[in-house]
């Protein structure tokens, strides 16, 4: 945890305690800048919510934003005023590289896909110091090519990627190394290091680019500019100053010029070409665009003379020989924190020494000098990704469905399509992201698996984050939680509650805080709201089984369980079932916690067992022939009830796992200290002896006197169990798959009016367009369900202990205890991504156009991509190639292998 690190006088534990206690603002400034602004829903003003051809990639470099901006590697203030990023043009390319570039859904063959090598090398949480990575050739981009594979490839070809066009295959490439270093809170260095990899001289245009997001433009009220901001230089040098209404005064200046460079500032206005995109005469003489033409087709008088604007570059043009390097080097600072002495660069270079070191020195507190190398590596870049992946998000719903006063109305249409019922929404924030190009908006589920690794090096954000979920502008009054930005109002599974028990169980000291129990208060009361709403609006029969609908699994069933039945039909999910058992007994055990310091929450904990129970009833339900269990197989399936028929969807994939989520153990002990709770549950199992008969609720251990709820019996367990560790099933060598592989030879079908729906293993990339977009649930690994497994392993075997073992692999003979199998599976997870006898880490996939460099080239083989999901057979990367959001959860993984991990698992057994 940070706060450990804190105690043990780490420099950066110290910065993270003063802007805790808001002594000094050391997070006012960091990467929050996204990677994809344009082909968004919020900067779309479309008819028919077309978002992706709405507003293009092409229109970007000419068109002002609305909600926020976009950058390679940049960073800005955690309002997104003021922003910084590189630009790059290696003289070939058509148009100046100042964002990154990739596919839309309408596109490419398998959905959204960016077409870069990047990569994210180091972060701390303060940005202390940061690092990141971009590999630019020397040839031309090939975007033509890459539009033209994306139209041709169907679902069935592996997605063309920029290394396929050979731009990497005999080194001529850049290496742009982007750093960034805090000299103090508001004095933020940056150091562009381009590395030549190629075999001949080459030069390189490098645009070290500062500029304000256009919020004077629109008219709207909540942004608090009422005058156009500025930058103008100062004197004749490479320095300018700023002027913001809600910003104070700042000052950037850009390093001087080396041997084999030559620099130049430039100045534009972050507005729009109106002339280009639309033909209508510019709001002013110099735009947005004014720099791509400037540098790339050679007009000078793109550019205003008068040296001020909103937006400025220092033009380096950089010569640099074979193997060798320059560096670029830029100061941005706060007029009361500005360096010492007359030169700003004096200093620099041991600023990013000392806070290197400062930042391995934090991170030596979190990761054991036992750890492996590999894995400290794999751990350190994940780290890197996630902080990395915090975004200042804008959207505020209503002004986006009536359009802003000083700009035209939206059409009518608007009123009636995407999120109309989300008119409260207000997000403002730095918000963790899946990614920050295929995701650039945030995903409520994902978020809440993102908060576990993130607890492990800043404490205190993890939990602001969760807690923003579920304020009064985020959260719906009705009690939902906001999806995405797609569809706000979409069902994803109740993980919100269980995160937020979490951080607090995995509390930096060794009793919680007074702080850390009012955390847990304040989301309790919130997530009972959750709670009613999941109760009202998901069971709608009243029989305890729910039908979430997609559930976040996109295309896992074997049709889109979003959408309405024939009529008559009514679906009851196993996955959803189990989602609101597990649900009610991570709302069970906050409640015991609270009721452990207040007598008052012993009711709800009364009110969530029993709930807990009757859930637990109605999906096993042996012998009532109404529950979700096949006794048969052996196995929790979906169901279709028809005229009081019912027909069991017999396909075996992660909704029949689902169930073994919900595992929670009580010590007596516990039940001691509340009576009043120990009274009621004492009294409902006496009068209930038919619900006790036919569940596993709190059995008791005799010679250990826990108690275990949970939803299946031992019996049951031991029966999933078979499935899961069976490699001919859902066992990989990379871990647990989303579809058991039974399915490839047997394909499951089911006949629904007139039409043979079918469904089948698939191990990597979609082959349906059910859901669309990349992600695919009918076989591939995704780690956040892999680690809901291990920790509920892990708290089956604080339960059962040496009583229950498994077959690891089934049929091999080796048998072990839960908890040993849990370590097996991260195991098999780590090994995605560390490198195997050839060298080749199993995530970058074997055979591909840069295998060989990424196993044996030094500029390439420590690198490591966190793709969003991976290949059921080999382990290859699949979908978002930066995805460390949920795929952070490695992190936690490599704990667990470390000897670190089984901190958090469960109530008491997280201590």
């Amino acid at each position: 945890m940070a706060d450990k690190a804190q105690m043990q006088g780490s420099a950066e534990g110290d910065r993270l305690q003063q802007d805790k206690v808001r002594k000094d603002n050391w997070k006012r400034w960091g990467p929050y800048l996204s990677d994809r602004q344009w082909g968004t829903v919020r900067e779309d003003y479309s008819p028919d919510g077309t978002c992706w051809d709405y507003f293009t990639h092409d229109q970007a470099r000419s068109r002002a934003y609305r909600w926020g901006e976009d950058g390679i590697l940049g960073v800005t203030d955690r309002e997104c005023r003021l922003c910084f990023a590189v630009a790059l043009w290696n003289g070939k390319d058509p148009i100046l590289k100042e964002r990154l570039y990739g596919l839309t859904g309408s596109q490419g063959n398998h959905g959204e896909d960016v077409k870069e090598l990047y990569y994210h090398l180091d972060c701390t949480p303060t940005m202390s110091y940061a690092k990141g990575l971009y590999k630019y050739p020397q040839a031309e981009y090939p975007y033509s090519k890459i539009n033209e594979e994306g139209r041709n490839r169907g679902k069935g070809d592996l997605e063309y990627e920029v290394e396929d066009a050979g731009l990497f295959d005999e080194n001529k490439y850049w290496d742009v190394e982007v750093e960034y270093a805090k000299s103090s809170s508001q004095n933020v260095l940056a150091r562009i290091s381009v590395h030549n990899r190629g075999p001949e001289e080459a030069t390189l245009h490098v645009l070290p680019t500062l500029w304000f997001r256009n919020s004077w433009i629109w008219g709207c009220k909540h942004e608090g500019c009422t005058a156009k901001p500025r930058i103008a230089q100062e004197g004749n040098g490479l320095k300018v100053r700023t002027k913001h209404d809600t910003l104070e005064e700042f000052f950037c200046e850009w390093g001087p010029v080396e041997e084999s460079q030559d620099v130049q500032l430039l100045f534009t206005e972050n507005e729009t070409n109106t002339k280009a995109l639309y033909g209508q005469e510019n709001y002013t003489p110099y735009v947005k665009d004014a720099f791509h033409r400037y540098v790339v087709n050679g007009e000078e008088d793109a550019v205003s003379p008068k040296k001020h604007g909103t937006k400025v570059s220092a033009y380096y043009t950089v010569t640099v020989p074979a193997g060798g390097k320059s560096v670029i080097r830029t100061r941005m600072y706060q007029h009361d924190q500005a360096p010492q002495g007359k030169d700003a660069f004096a200093d620099f270079d041991k600023v990013f020494e000392l806070r290197k070191k400062e930042a391995d020195e934090f991170y030596s507190t979190i990761q054991p000098q036992k750890m492996d190398p590999q894995l400290r590596n794999v751990q350190r870049q994940a780290y890197a990704g996630m902080l990395w992946s915090r975004q200042f998000y804008h959207y505020v719903v209503n002004d986006w469905l009536h359009g802003d006063p000083d700009q035209p109305k939206p059409p009518a249409s608007r009123l009636e399509g995407r999120n109309r019922e989300w008119d409260h929404l207000f997000n403002r924030d730095v918000i963790s992201m899946p990614d920050k190009w295929e995701y650039p908006w945030y995903a409520s589920w994902d978020l809440a698996f993102h908060t576990v690794p993130l607890a492990n090096v800043d404490y205190e954000f993890a939990k602001s984050q969760l807690l923003l979920f579920l304020r009064e502008w985020y959260m719906h009054p009705n009690g939902q939680i906001p999806a995405y930005e797609f569809a706000l109002g979409d069902v994803n599974p109740p993980v919100h509650a269980w995160a937020c028990n979490r951080l607090f169980h995995s509390h930096p000291g060794e009793l919680p805080s007074k702080q850390d129990v009012q955390f847990l208060e304040s989301v309790y009361l919130k997530l009972i709201l959750n709670f009613t709403w999941w109760v009202n609006r998901k069971d709608p029969n009243g029989r305890n089984l729910f039908a979430g609908g997609f559930l976040g699994l996109d295309n896992i069933g074997v049709f889109d369980r979003s959408k309405p039945l024939p009529a008559d039909m009514m679906l009851e999910q196993a996955d959803g079932t189990a989602w609101m058992a597990f649900f009610c007994a991570v709302m069970l055990d906050m409640s015991i916690e609270l009721a452990l310091k207040d007598p008052v929450y012993e009711d709800m904990a009364s009110k969530f067992f029993e709930h807990s129970v009757y859930i637990i009833d109605a999906i096993n339900n042996f012998g009532g022939g109404k529950g979700l269990w096949d006794e048969t197989d052996g196995f929790y399936y979906d169901h279709i009830r028809h005229h009081g028929n019912s027909q069991a969807m017999k396909l075996r994939s992660l909704v029949g796992l689902v169930p073994i989520f919900s595992v929670l153990v009580l010590e007596k002990s516990t039940m001691e200290k509340l009576p009043s709770f120990a009274k009621r549950t004492q009294w409902f199992v006496k009068h209930r002896k038919d619900l006790v008969e036919r569940t596993s609720f709190m059995q008791e251990d005799d010679q250990q006197n826990r108690f275990l709820l949970a939803v299946p019996t031992k019996r049951q367990l031991e029966r999933i169990l078979a499935y899961m560790f069976d490699e001919d099933e859902f066992l990989s060598e990379y871990g647990i798959r989303s579809m058991s592989k039974f399915h490839e030879k047997n394909p499951f079908t089911i006949q629904m009016q007139g039409e043979e729906l079918r469904a089948e293993y698939t191990p990597g990339e979609s082959n349906s367009y059910l859901f669309g977009g990349n992600s695919n649930w009918r076989g591939p690994i995704w780690f956040p369900m892999n680690f809901l497994i291990i920790i509920s392993l892990q708290r089956f075997d604080y339960y059962y202990g040496d009583s229950l073992k498994v077959e690891v692999p089934a049929r091999s003979g080796n048998f072990m205890r839960l908890k040993d199998a849990a370590d097996e599976l991260c195991e098999r997870l780590a090994k995605i991504f560390t490198p195997d006898a050839e060298g080749i880490r199993p995530c970058h996939g074997k055979d591909l156009r840069l295998s060989e460099k990424y196993a044996k080239d030094p500029h390439f083989k420590d690198l490591v991509l966190f793709y969003e999901y991976f290949h059921g057979d080999n382990g290859r990367g699949c979908g978002a190639s930066h995805q460390t959001g949920w795929t952070g959860l490695i992190v936690n993984c490599i704990n667990i292998l470390s000897g670190l991990g089984h901190q958090g698992v469960c109530r008491p057994a997280d201590q």
